[in-house]
């Protein structure tokens, strides 16, 4: 697959024969991103009127694996695979621990190949293994983040929901495989079939490489200051009537002062500054992804009235509520 932006390649057309795609999966992979990497190369050829991609399913050796539900598909061994342009691995959160030296050194002669290397969930920890992940930006479900970094201290890993670096993509997992699938596609086939695979499977808005897995932020607080935790969790469930910082302290059992220390120390702001930004980056969501209008999402997110809803939204994104919204529609048509 294409990697990088592509602006000699845009629109359905394609070269003289499909890219031939693997898909490696290892027992016990997830069905989500699975399902998100195969419907998408399913749909483009349907939505392209043209067979853009074949695409093929492999195992580490003769024996079948299961998804972790226990849904099968036929695989053959990983060293049948022939012609192959990109790999895409599929493993579950306990590839951690998978180590079979004849696929990693078949992953590595496919690199040498010249093969497009890629994960969807935790295929991340198969690769790195091979050490194909040496010098590239990567990315990991949030969950796996802790092991993968003590495992692999030298990789440059993001809180982002995927990563395309070079010869190399990465995905956090879940729906986010399908947001690493549709920009792939959209780098080799334009926008406006990406956004038509999109629109397809329901999905409003093709997140970006900069969108950031929202719970990465929590786990060094489970260890250090679970009491933060506490108290941002109470945010986050009262965004449309925001409660008084005496009230959440009361109720978290903790004093005004403690918590304006803690978000201090692991937040380098105000709890008043952390609960805004809470509800305005509800309101962005709500703004790029509904149909509501902004004073009915500036009601939603706690504010007293439009005119100071759209003063806090500008100085925080830069631009008022409107212009997002109208700059977003805009790249979408695109």
């Amino acid at each position: 697959m294409c990697l990088i932006d592509n602006e000699k390649n845009k629109g359905f057309g394609i070269g003289d024969s499909p890219e031939i795609i693997g898909i490696l999966l290892i027992d016990g992979y997830p069905i989500i991103p699975f399902s998100c990497v195969v419907d998408s190369l399913r749909a483009a050829n349907r939505l392209s009127g043209e067979t853009l991609y074949e695409w093929d399913y492999f195992a580490p050796d003769e024996q079948p694996v299961a998804a972790s539900c226990r849904v099968t598909v036929p695989t053959r061994p990983l060293k049948e695979a022939r012609n192959l342009e990109t790999l895409i691995v599929v493993a579950p959160n306990t590839a951690q621990d998978f180590d079979d030296a004849a696929t990693l050194r078949l992953l590595k002669a496919l690199d040498q190949q010249g093969v497009n290397l890629g994960s969807a969930s935790s295929g991340s920890f198969v690769l790195a293994r091979a050490g194909l992940l040496d010098g590239c930006r990567c990315t990991i479900h949030w969950e796996n983040i802790p092991v993968f970094k003590e495992l692999y201290p030298q990789l440059e890993v993001a809180f982002t929901l995927y990563e395309i670096d070079e010869r190399r993509f990465t995905c956090s997992g879940g729906i986010a495989a399908l947001d690493m699938m549709l920009k792939l596609i959209e780098n080799q086939y334009g926008r406006e079939l990406a956004r038509q695979i999109s629109q397809q499977f329901q999905h409003d808005r093709i997140r970006t490489e900069i969108d950031s897995q929202q719970m990465a932020d929590r786990i060094d607080l489970a260890m250090t200051a679970p009491k933060l935790i506490d108290v941002i969790n109470l945010m986050e469930n009262n965004i449309e009537f925001p409660l008084s910082l005496p009230t959440i302290a009361e109720k978290c059992k903790l004093s005004l002062r403690q918590i304006e220390r803690l978000f201090h120390k692991y937040r380098g702001m105000t709890p008043s500054q952390y609960y805004l930004s809470l509800r305005l980056q509800h309101a962005k969501q709500l703004l790029l992804n509904t149909n509501r209008s902004v004073i009915d999402i500036s009601i939603a997110t706690g504010f007293e009235t439009q005119s100071y809803f759209t003063a806090c939204y500008r100085k925080h994104f830069g631009s008022s509520p409107r212009s997002h919204r109208s700059q977003i529609a805009g790249e979408s048509k695109r």
